[in-house]
């Protein structure tokens, strides 16, 4: 079990600073002229339809939580060698966090096709913030 969480959070960890680079890399290459040499204006329906789709991962998030994590914390917390709860537990954890990384993803695309780092802040908050919320839990 210990290895596992020690695996879960290492992986965590690593996501969690690629959000940090996510963050340089949409101001070196980003900007207002999107790294193109021009200055359109991006597609604000592109911005919108991106908050709709990350709104949406936020709630499959806490949906894998609910079915993958807690049940399996549960189980784990019972009978500690379970191999099975174990591999739902580190899956369940694994997917929280991509999808918490998908968010920051959304920020960094947004910022490279133009939108403003005060508009594409939210993203990279959001993924950042469920990672730092939902560590891994310690059993006794």
């Amino acid at each position: 079990m210990e290895r596992a969480r020690k695996t879960v959070q290492m992986f965590r960890i690593v996501l969690l600073a690629s959000i940090a680079l996510y963050v340089y890399i949409g101001e070196v290459y980003g900007g207002e002229s999107g790294g193109r040499g021009i200055a359109a204006a991006p597609d604000r329906n592109l911005y919108f339809l991106l908050t709709l789709v990350a709104l949406t991962t936020v709630g499959m998030i806490f949906a894998v939580r609910r079915l993958f994590v807690l049940p399996s914390e549960t189980k784990l917390a019972a009978e500690p060698e379970d191999a099975a709860a174990l591999n739902r537990w580190r899956s369940g954890y694994i997917t929280t966090y991509a999808l918490s990384e998908v968010l920051a993803l959304f920020g960094l695309v947004l910022r490279i096709l133009g939108f403003t780092f005060s508009q594409v802040l939210p993203f990279y908050v959001v993924g950042f913030v469920l990672m730092l919320l939902f560590g891994p839990a310690v059993f006794p």
